[in-house]
C-alpha cells in the first residue's frame, strides 16, 4: 500500500528537502527540553523545511534554544519558558508537535502514564486551540490512544475542531517494523515499507506484514513472534534503559520523519503517505491508524486497511476492545475536567 511513495528515510531527511518550494514553516515543539524534545528539535533545526523553531517547556528551554541556535542552518530558534510564555510560543505556528509528558519506567504500561500526561496534553492543546487553531497538531505524548481523543474534545470545546489536522504520531511502529523485517530478511531497512495500523499500545499495534514492500513471507510461528516484537518494542527499550527512560532517540527520529512528510505535503508535494492515529470511519473504532494521503490541508484521503490476511483480521478484531476503552477514557477525561 505504501509502495507508491518514496518514504522519508535518514538519507531522505537530508536529500528530499529541496523538493518543497515554500520552506518557511513555523514549527512549535511543546516539551522541547525532554528526552524526545531535544533530539527532535535538533532534527527540525537541521531541516530547510523549517524557518522558525519555537521551543516550549517548563524548564531549561532558554538553554536548549541557545545551544541549537548556534547550528549553521537558517531556522531561527526561540525558547519559551513556563505557562505565561506558552501563548507566545504558539502564535503563528503552522505545525505543533507535542512530545511533552513523563516517560515510561520498567513495569509501567503506556496507560499508567494516563493521569499525568492527559492533564499535560489537555493544557497544551487548549492553548493550541486558542492561539494557533489552524495549525497541524502532531501528538507524540502517550498514551496516544487516549491523548488524540483528548485533543479532539478540547478543540471541539473551543469550536475549532478539524479532524484533518489532528494526528497521533505512530510512525515509530512503522520504523520498527521496517527495521526488524530488514534485519530478518537481510534487506536495507530504508527500502522496506510496512503499514502499521490500529493504535499505539501493545496489541493495538498491528503491522500489516502481508502488505510489506518488497513482499516478504514468514512461517506462522515467526510471523507471530515478529508481530509480538513490534508490539512490545517500546518495552524492549524501557527494559534495556533500566529505569533511565523510554524510547527517545528512535521516537525523535520517527517524529521528525512524520513532521517532514506533513510539511512536504503542506508545501504541495504529491503522493506523501504516512500512517497516523486519527479520527476514522474505517473500522468500528472511532479512531484508528491507517495509511493517510497527506496534502496541503492535512489528511487528503484515508487509504484504509487494504486487503488483510486472516491473521491480520484476527489482530484487528482482538484490538477493538482495548482501543475503544482507551478512546472512551480520553473523551471522559475532557468531559469531567473542571
Amino acid at each position: 500500500m505504501l509502495s507508491r511513495v518514496v518514504r522519508p528515510t535518514v538519507a531522505a531527511l537530508g536529500r528530499s528537502f529541496s523538493v518543497s518550494s515554500q520552506n518557511n514553516a513555523k514549527v512549535a515543539v511543546l516539551g522541547a527540553s525532554g528526552g524526545i524534545g531535544q533530539p527532535l528539535s535538533l532534527l527540525l533545526k537541521n531541516s530547510p523545511l523549517v524557518s522558525n523553531l519555537s521551543l516550549y517547556d517548563i524548564a531549561h528551554t532558554p538553554g536548549v534554544a541557545a545551544d541549537l541556535s548556534h547550528i549553521e542552518t537558517r531556522a531561527k530558534v526561540v525558547g519559551y519558558l513556563g505557562a505565561e510564555q506558552l501563548a507566545d510560543a504558539l502564535k503563528g505556528s503552522e505545525l505543533v508537535v507535542i512530545p511533552a509528558g513523563v516517560p515510561r519506567k520498567p513495569g509501567m504500561t503506556r496507560d499508567d502514564l494516563f493521569n499525568t500526561n492527559a492533564t499535560i496534553v489537555a493544557i497544551l492543546t487548549e492553548a493550541c486551540a486558542q492561539h494557533c487553531p489552524e495549525a497541524m497538531i502532531c501528538v507524540i505524548a502517550n498514551p496516544v490512544n487516549s491523548t488524540i481523543p483528548i485533543t479532539t474534545e478540547v478543540f471541539k470545546k473551543h469550536g475549532v475542531y478539524n479532524p484533518n489536522k489532528i494526528f497521533g504520531v505512530t510512525t515509530l511502529d512503522v520504523v520498527r517494523a521496517n527495521t526488524f523485517i530488514g534485519e530478518l530478511k537481510g534487506l536495507d531497512p530504508a527500502r522496506v515499507s510496512v503499514p502499521v495500523v490500529g493504535g499505539h499500545a501493545g496489541k493495538t499495534i498491528i503491522p500489516l506484514i502481508s502488505q510489506c514492500n518488497p513482499k516478504v513471507e514468514f512461517p506462522q510461528d515467526q510471523l507471530e513472534a515478529l508481530t509480538g516484537r513490534i508490539q512490545e518494542a517500546g518495552t524492549e527499550v524501557v527494559k534495556a534503559k533500566a529505569g533511565a527512560g523510554s524510547a527517545t532517540l528512535s521516537m525523535a527520529y520517527a517524529g521528525a520523519r512524520f513532521v517532514f512528510s506533513l510539511l512536504d505535503a503542506m508545501n504541495g508535494k504529491e503522493g506523501v503517505v504516512e500512517c497516523a492515529f486519527v479520527r476514522s470511519e474505517e473500522t468500528e473504532s472511532p479512531y484508528f491508524s491507517t495509511p493517510l494521503l497527506l496534502g496541503k490541508s492535512g489528511i487528503e484521503k484515508n487509504l484504509g486497511l487494504g486487503k488483510l490476511s486472516a491473521f491480520e483480521e484476527k489482530l484487528v478484531a482482538e484490538a477493538m476492545g482495548e482501543l475503544k476503552g482507551s478512546i472512551k477514557k480520553g473523551e471522559e477525561f475532557v468531559k469531567n475536567k473542571k
